[in-house]
């Protein structure tokens, strides 16, 4: 081997890395339009079936199957939210989840009752916080700016819903001049491989979808049956919003566990802190603690592994690489982006050792 043919192995090395580390600093960048994207790309898989069904069986026009077709997933969607928003604003409203000047003074008011309590026995906090110089290390706004981030989300959520609804009508209406784009890029002979993945990707996202809504229903059953026992008022609204930080894996649940404990103090703030506020708040905490025991070991893995057909060791390494180059973003996509790829590799190389490892139950 010759020093010239060295060099331009290294050299060749060195641009396929280039472009790979282009090519992920490029997907960093656009993770929202992607995150668009695949939910744009899941719902027209799920609502193809429905859109044949009107234009082929009952005549109707293409363009109207697709635009009634998506008024019902839109419909729907609507219908849900209507059924649970006029009890997360009322509950909403008596917890000021929205009104910070509230929250800044019920904050200080519990401070002032931890304080009382620990000077009891013989501890002084104020010390204990000067000596430690806790005050330059940690920010006392991260409840206001998580919630202002919670805001955020949520008025970012109709572009988000206007963007998918919007890709997801042209990818149905125009269906016919993708799948020739496809053909045209695609070898002849893997158009069969294509359409498989196509059918398979379909089938295990719809399921993978079935199984992250009851996941997140009996996560929100639990939380509300911890916080009814212990008689904390409002329990439907921090119980849903506390199993809506379950979307994002892992991460979720412990943020889920600390705000609970948070709003728990300040739904009981007016009542004894030794007596009331201290022992509910951990009792309540503990509560979450098993919850999130049971979802992590027995719903999760069970939903998942069985709407996925992958091994929970798998689904959490996945998950992890994920979230490690792409953030929370990323940790939510990571399921159905993995599943399509183990389709797709199932369909082109399954030969392969590991594809065959990977894949053997799809």
């Amino acid at each position: 081997m010759t020093s010239k043919t060295i060099a331009a192995g290294i050299l060749r090395a060195i641009g396929i890395v280039t472009l790979i580390s282009l090519l992920l600093c490029f997907i960093y960048q656009i993770q929202t339009v992607i995150v668009y994207l695949m939910v744009a790309v899941i719902i027209s898989l799920i609502a193809n079936p429905i859109v044949e069904l009107l234009s082929k069986k009952l005549k109707f026009p293409n363009a109207l199957a697709v635009g009634f077709t998506l008024f019902l997933f839109l419909s729907l969607l609507i219908g849900l939210i209507a059924l649970f928003v006029p009890l997360i604003t009322s509950q909403g409203n008596n917890l000021s989840l929205l009104d910070t000047k509230s929250i800044e003074a019920n904050l200080i008011q519990l401070y002032g009752q931890l304080e009382s309590y620990l000077s009891k026995h013989n501890i002084d906090i104020n010390k204990v916080i000067k000596e430690s110089n806790l005050t330059s290390k940690l920010k006392f706004n991260y409840l206001t700016d998580f919630l202002n981030s919670v805001i955020g989300t949520i008025s970012s959520f109709g572009i988000g819903l206007v963007s998918v609804f919007f890709i997801s009508f042209y990818l149905l209406l125009d269906k016919e001049l993708f799948i020739i784009g496809v053909k045209k890029i695609i070898p002849d002979t893997s158009e069969d491989h294509v359409l498989n993945s196509i059918v398979k990707i379909r089938h295990l996202l719809s399921r993978y979808l079935i199984g992250l809504l009851i996941q997140l229903t009996v996560v929100c059953v639990l939380y509300l049956i911890v916080l009814l026992v212990f008689g904390i008022d409002n329990a439907f609204v921090i119980a849903f919003l506390c199993a809506i930080l379950n979307i994002i894996p892992y991460i979720g649940p412990f943020i889920a566990t600390i705000l609970s404990a948070i709003l728990t103090m300040l739904t009981t703030i007016n009542q004894d802190f030794q007596t009331v506020t201290l022992p509910t708040t951990i009792y309540v905490t503990i509560g979450f603690f098993i919850v999130q025991l049971i979802d992590n070991n027995v719903t999760s893995p069970f939903i998942f592994s069985k709407s996925v057909n992958s091994h929970p060791l798998e689904i959490f390494l996945v998950i992890l690489i994920i979230g490690t180059l792409f953030g929370i973003t990323g940790m939510i996509i990571a399921i159905p982006m993995y599943t399509i790829l183990k389709v797709i590799a199932k369909e082109f190389i399954p030969e392969n050792k590991l594809v065959k490892i990977l894949t053997k139950n799809i």
